[in-house]
């Protein structure tokens, strides 16, 4: 009876340290699947926020590409209206020469003269003629710019000779050489004018002349 208690006291022996390595398993496995969760948890959050990252940088390209689509679409239709506008312009500037030999023909013409019938019936629809042609200017955008007692701007006006004047303030356009035109609101051919300036009496002449020689003498006093 002594041996049958000594062998069941040794078994529980064995058996209790067993049961304990049991436990310590299973505490180990609870904390690995705690651990694994939270891994599992930080994983999913890191992604969320690279997704919606992401999708705020495709939000950013979409308005970006939208805007540049816009802009693109605003250039094409402005060079289509410039196109449509500006694409006879050469042709317009070409065919400005016919209007300036009309203009100068009729203007050679005497006006005091005789003239037979036929002739003054030439001249009447060379007029027509003329006013036709310069309705059609007009029918495309061409314009004649103002040159006659307007102030000299150089972007519509060329200056080819100065006009002595008083009567006008100086700076003045008193002489039309070759008319000017725009097209629409582009410079089409610049106007050649005179421009007018104020005469020099005889005493700023002889006060300029003077001033002249003095310097004249100084730079030989001087060498």
């Amino acid at each position: 009876m002594v041996d049958k208690k000594e062998e069941d006291s040794q078994k529980e022996e064995t058996k209790e340290p067993h049961s304990e390595n049991i436990e310590n398993e299973e505490g180990l496995n609870n904390d690995q699947e705690n651990t694994n969760k939270e891994e599992t948890s930080e994983d999913e959050n890191t992604e969320e926020d690279n997704l919606e990252k992401e999708i705020e940088t495709l939000k950013e390209e979409k308005i970006r590409l939208l805007a540049e689509m816009e802009n693109l679409r605003k250039r094409f239709e402005r060079e289509k209206v410039e196109t449509i506008k500006f694409g006879s312009i050469n042709l317009a500037r070409d065919i400005l020469l016919p209007g300036d030999n009309l203009e100068r023909a009729l203007d050679a013409l005497p006006e005091d003269e005789n003239h037979s019938e036929s002739i003054k019936n030439l001249i009447d629809g060379l007029k027509m003629v003329l006013k036709e042609y310069k309705g059609t200017l007009e029918k495309h955008g061409v314009k004649k710019i103002e040159t006659l007692n307007q102030k000299f701007d150089h972007n519509l006006h060329q200056a080819m000779m100065e006009v002595e004047s008083n009567d006008v303030e100086e700076g003045t356009v008193v002489q039309e050489v070759q008319s000017g035109y725009t097209m629409y609101d582009r410079l089409l051919r610049a106007a050649m004018v005179g421009v007018s300036k104020k005469k020099v009496t005889k005493t700023e002449e002889t006060k300029k002349e003077k001033n002249k020689n003095n310097a004249e003498n100084d730079d030989k006093k001087t060498s």
